[in-house]
C-alpha cells in the first residue's frame, strides 16, 4: 500500500467531505496523486463516495488502531504487553518471527492496519481489509520445547472464542485445529509458528486474523465462504476488541504453560462444530480418511473413528472437513 493512501484516509476519518485540492495541499502533492491514492483505497475495500465539484467522503470511516488505546483498555494487565501497530506490513507473523529471533520478550504484540502477505496454515494466503479485519501477533515464550506445546492453537482457539463471546458476538464456533467460525462460515483464523529446540525452550508466535465487518469486494475476493463479527451480533471498536483478546490470550498462556492442553480439551470439545460427526480428512499425500470426529486427545491430536478403528492426526499434516464437504 503507497504511505500516502493511508494518510490521505486518515484525512477522512473524521466523516467530512474534502476536496482533492484541500487534501492534495495539505499533504504536498497533486491532485491526480489524491485521486489515485483513493482508487487504491477503493481496492482495499472501502466505500469512497465522490460527489462532484464537492470532493470525497468515506461511506464509513476506519476505526483506526492505536496502541496507546490498547494498552489503556487493558489496564493494570497492559503492562505485560509491549504493544505495536504498523500501517501495513507484509505479514505480522513474519515480522514478529523476526523480532523473537533477535530477542524479543514474551507478551510483544504486532497488529497491523493492513497485511499485504497474511499468512494461514499449509501456505494459504489470508485475506484482510483496511479497517474492517483485526490481524495481530502475540509471541510467548516457553520453557518448555516445542514438543511440548501440541493443542497450543486449539487453547488458542478456545480464548479467542470466549473473548469473542465477551465482546457480544454468539454462535461462534472452532473447526480443528484452527479455523473460527460462525453458522459454518470462516470468521477468522489461527496460525501458530514456533523457534527454539525440541526439548526447550520455545517462542511461540501466535498469529490471529478476525473479520470485523467485510464489505462485499473483499467477500468476493476470499475463495470460501465467510463471516463477520456484524453477523454474529457484534460491531466492536477494533482497539477494546484486541485489549479484550489480549487479555484472555495471557490467561490461556499461562494456563497451558503450567498444564498443556488437558484443561481445555472440554472447553474445545464444546466449541468444536464437527465434534460426534461424520467428517474426512484430507492427508498430505492426498489420500482422504473418512470417519466420525470422537474428539480430541491430551496433546490436542484429532481422533477419527475410521472403519479400521481410531485415527490420531495432528494439525501439520492434515485438513478437516464436514463428511460430502469439496476439499481443497
Amino acid at each position: 500500500m503507497n504511505p500516502l493512501t493511508l494518510a490521505t484516509l486518515r484525512l477522512l476519518s473524521d466523516g467530512g467531505l474534502r476536496s482533492g485540492e484541500q487534501m492534495a495541499a495539505a499533504l504536498g502533492v497533486t491532485r491526480a496523486t489524491v485521486w489515485n491514492a483513493m482508487r487504491e483505497a477503493e481496492s482495499l475495500g472501502l466505500e469512497v463516495q465522490r460527489l462532484r465539484g464537492q470532493g470525497y467522503r468515506l461511506a464509513a470511516s476506519p476505526a483506526w488502531l492505536d496502541a496507546n488505546r490498547i494498552t489503556a483498555a487493558l489496564g493494570a494487565g497492559g503492562a505485560r504487553f509491549q504493544v505495536q501497530v504498523a500501517e501495513a506490513v507484509d505479514s505480522t507473523n513474519t515480522q514478529l518471527l523476526a523480532a523473537a529471533a533477535a530477542g524479543a520478550p514474551t507478551g510483544s504484540v504486532l497488529a497491523a492496519e493492513l497485511q499485504t502477505g497474511g499468512r494461514g496454515r499449509r501456505g494459504r494466503a489470508w485475506t484482510s481489509g483496511l479497517g474492517s479485519s483485526l490481524t495481530f501477533s502475540l509471541l510467548w515464550r516457553f520453557e518448555q520445547g516445542a514438543a511440548g506445546l501440541s493443542g497450543l492453537s486449539l487453547a488458542v482457539g478456545v480464548a479467542v472464542a470466549q473473548a469473542l463471546a465477551a465482546a457480544g458476538a454468539s454462535g461462534i464456533g472452532l473447526k480443528w485445529p484452527n479455523d473460527i467460525l460462525f453458522q459454518g462460515r470462516k470468521l477468522g483464523g489461527i496460525l501458530v509458528e514456533l523457534q527454539g529446540d525440541a526439548l526447550g525452550p520455545a517462542a511461540a508466535v501466535v498469529g490471529i486474523g478476525i473479520n470485523v465487518r467485510l464489505p462485499a469486494p473483499l467477500r468476493a475476493a476470499v475463495e470460501q465462504p465467510v463471516a463477520d463479527l456484524a453477523e454474529a451480533g457484534c460491531i466492536p471498536e477494533r482497539n477494546g476488541l484486541l485489549a479484550g483478546l489480549l487479555a484472555r490470550l495471557a490467561e490461556v498462556m499461562e494456563r497451558f504453560t503450567a498444564e498443556g492442553f488437558g484443561p481445555f480439551e472440554s472447553a474445545f470439545r464444546a466449541l468444536h462444530v464437527l465434534h460426534g460427526q461424520a467428517a474426512q480428512v484430507l492427508l498430505p499425500d492426498g489420500r482422504v480418511l473418512q470417519g466420525v470426529v470422537e474428539g480430541t486427545g491430551g496433546d490436542g491430536a484429532l481422533l477419527l473413528r475410521t472403519a479400521q478403528g481410531v485415527v490420531r492426526l495432528h494439525g501439520g499434516e492434515a485438513s478437516l472437513r464436514a463428511a460430502g464437504a469439496v476439499l481443497p
